[in-house]
């Protein structure tokens, strides 16, 4: 019994989608701070010759003895929504288009003549054996 989860757990790690996924997590995880980096850098930069304020985490309102940061929530959105524009424009859409072409250039040319006399070759060849 013991060896059959063994090999049961080997089997279920030397799949491909378990690894896929491992290597996802871990560019994710590389790829992190680079998304960071553009959004604190340039797109924050922009937010705030806009509105004036980079994030509006002191923005509240108080409630009896309580101070409600509702700032800290919208700056969280906010740095959300450019984080996600920011995979979008500068990932999955360039990505998008890159897979575009190629499908488009992607068809083979039909066989030539050439090409089909040669595979008739190799075809007799491999019946003579």
């Amino acid at each position: 019994m013991n060896q059959g989860i063994i090999k049961e757990f080997r089997d279920f790690i030397t799949k491909g989608n378990v690894i896929e996924l491992a290597v996802a997590v871990i560019m994710a995880g590389a790829f992190a701070p680079v998304i960071t980096s553009l959004v604190t850098g340039v797109f924050t930069p922009f937010l705030a010759a806009i509105v004036g304020e980079p994030n509006f985490n002191n923005v509240g309102f108080d409630v009896g003895d309580s101070r409600v940061l509702i700032g800290l929530f919208i700056t969280a959105v906010i740095n959300f929504v450019l984080i996600a524009a920011g995979v979008f424009f500068f990932i999955v859409k360039p990505l998008n288009i890159l897979q575009e072409r190629q499908k488009s250039g992607a068809e083979p040319p039909p066989p030539t003549p050439e090409d089909i006399e040669l595979l008739r070759e190799i075809r007799d060849l491999l019946r003579s054996r």
